[in-house]
């Protein structure tokens, strides 16, 4: 070897001499032609070229295979729409000239009409192969130029797109087959607690009527009502946690995201936890709060988690304890809300299994009663809003819970109407003339409940049908001031027989309440929406019963008067 000017001159086995820069080009070219090559022989996917007229030119290994034709017998002899789903191409032909504004024939000019114009093109066919068997491709078209950029034909480079389709289509399965199973646990949670609230609403109503009852009960029965009514309310509480954390496991659990103000809800929340820190002689130190905080959230849900929390920490207390309420802003924008209570504390080791469902610690001989699973729908509900929830503890004494929730912006004032509310309106004095409330309820426990409830109120007189349709028929002669229905009702639900009153001009004016053991939050959404004035659900809370009616009667009074002044002008 030897170098002359820039390049270094070798001598063959010949005693030919060429020089190194002219060997690397030829070895580049050997690899370019080997790699063109690996390309055409390749049998992963198809490789169909066409001229500019869309006749096929070349036709690789891999379309052979594919497509189940030898090159021979389709090169300069057919185009690659013919091997397409004629169906298919007719309908790209006509979603094309939908979406471009401009005729496309469905033929070849339908596949390549996109590339012609310099648009990337990738579509999705069937191809049909040679013994006539289909299977799903994904397609890449080009349009191939000159070197003047005139269109010398198109290259089509295609996939098998089989197994993705196989498995969209078990995925599309599995999850059709999970809705139908959230759906079939939907229907069971909302069946169930009808089934369960039926019940006790009976049990709950009739002890809250004796224990109010006049003459007033014995010291005696006052202990046994007492113990009714405590048993009862906590079997209620313990339903709703277990409807609640299905809800959330199902994903069914609906949120009414706002913002909020934390003075408000802890104001409502002092009021509600108060008897209960009394009666086992725990002081609650709410904080005096100067900032007007606000969070976004929902308004029941937090209430829910706090009086929980707040409830766990009086409960697991020593007595005559502190439980102490408090608020840190971060530096994230979050408000973490603090309590702290002097209880026993909690080791390490119970730490990790506090927010495991059903688990009370060790707690489950002990005289205070729980279901476990508190915790656990408190942490899906503050994760579910966003926040964070979490617990330091120091045993022997005591624990801080603490949830962490987004700060947001105070909510803009809404301009106040001048014009009063129907509401507004109907605050008036009660009129001493005779009012009628009709009660459509097909279970006898229930109406006699609500019979019981309405002797006690002079000034009403009570109605009952057995049905929907009687109660629709009794509305129409009687003309009821208000209608309490019961939403599962024999024949005609409750919902359906609210929307035949609605429609009737004799019975639109009447607000109907429902009173209904359909408790699910979907359910009173739905009543709701479908036009009930007013969603009441069971058991019955007699105070709450009453001073719905006391507005529903005022309301229709209003609606009443209103209607009159209109019929005479």
């Amino acid at each position: 070897m030897f170098e002359t000017g820039n390049d270094s001159v070798i001598i063959d086995d010949a005693g030919k001499t060429c020089r190194i820069t002219e060997l690397q080009s030829q070895q580049e070219l050997l690899k370019a032609g080997a790699l063109q090559n690996a390309i055409l022989t390749s049998a992963n996917f198809s490789l169909i070229a066409t001229d500019e007229k869309g006749i096929i030119q070349l036709f690789n290994v891999g379309a052979e295979r594919m497509l189940g034709y030898q090159a021979a017998e389709v090169v300069n002899k057919i185009n690659p729409s013919d091997i397409h789903d004629p169906q298919e191409v007719m309908a790209r032909a006509q979603a094309l000239s939908i979406e471009l504004g401009t005729t496309i024939s469905p033929g070849f000019e339908a596949l390549a009409f996109k590339a012609s114009r310099g648009i990337e093109d990738i579509y999705e066919l069937t191809y049909i192969r040679k013994d006539g068997s289909r299977f799903p491709a994904i397609v890449s078209i080009t349009a191939l130029r000159d070197d003047y950029g005139d269109i010398i034909g198109y290259l089509l480079i295609g996939n098998d797109n089989s197994l993705r389709k196989q498995v969209e289509l078990e995925l599309y399965n599995a999850m059709a087959v999970v809705e139908k199973a959230n759906q079939a646990k939907s229907d069971f949670l909302s069946s169930m607690s009808h089934e369960l609230r039926t019940p006790l609403s009976a049990i709950l109503g009739f002890a809250q009527l004796m224990e109010s009852g006049s003459p007033a009960p014995t010291i005696s029965q006052k202990r046994c009502i007492d113990q009714i009514l405590k048993a009862g309310w906590y079997l209620l509480e313990l339903i709703n946690e277990i409807l609640d954390l299905a809800l959330i496991e199902s994903g069914k659990l609906s949120l009414s995201m706002e913002p909020i103000s934390l003075i408000e809800v802890v104001r409502e929340i002092e009021t509600m936890i108060e008897p209960q820190a009394k009666k086992r002689d725990i002081s609650v130190i709410f904080p005096q709060i100067e900032t007007p905080y606000f969070i976004k959230a929902d308004r029941t849900r937090v209430k829910q988690v706090l009086i929980n929390l707040l409830s766990n920490a009086i409960k697991y207390n020593k007595v005559g304890g502190t439980v102490v309420v408090d608020f840190i802003t971060t530096t994230t924008g979050r408000v973490r809300i603090c309590i702290k209570d002097t209880g026993e504390g909690l080791a390490p080791d119970k730490l990790t299994e506090l927010f495991q469902p059903f688990n009370r610690l060790g707690k489950e001989t002990g005289v205070d009663e729980g279901t476990g699973i508190g915790l656990v729908v408190c942490k899906r509900l503050i994760e579910l809003m966003g926040g964070v929830i979490g617990v330091e503890s120091t045993l022997g004494q005591g624990s801080v819970f603490w949830i962490e929730l987004k700060l947001t912006a105070k909510p803009q004032a809404v301009a106040i109407s001048a014009k009063p509310t129907a509401v507004a309106q109907a605050q008036v004095q009660a009129n001493p003339q005779l009012r009628t409330l009709l009660y459509v309820e097909d279970n006898p426990a229930n109406l006699m409940l609500v019979e019981d409830l309405i002797a006690r109120r002079p000034d009403i007189r009570l109605m009952s049908a057995g049905d929907g349709g009687s109660g629709i028929e009794i509305a129409r002669v009687f003309r009821p001031d208000v209608i309490l229905m019961d939403i599962n009702l024999p024949g005609i639900s409750g919902i359906k027989a609210l929307r035949i009153l609605a429609e009737d001009p004799s019975t639109a004016h009447i607000p109907v309440v429902a009173l209904s053991a359909n408790a699910i939050p979907r359910d009173i959404k739905k009543g709701l929406e479908a036009g009930f004035f007013r969603y009441l659900t069971k058991p019955i809370k007699v105070n709450e019963f009453m001073d719905t009616l006391d507005e529903t009667l005022r309301f229709a009074k209003t609606r009443s008067a209103r209607a009159n002044v209109d019929e005479k002008a």
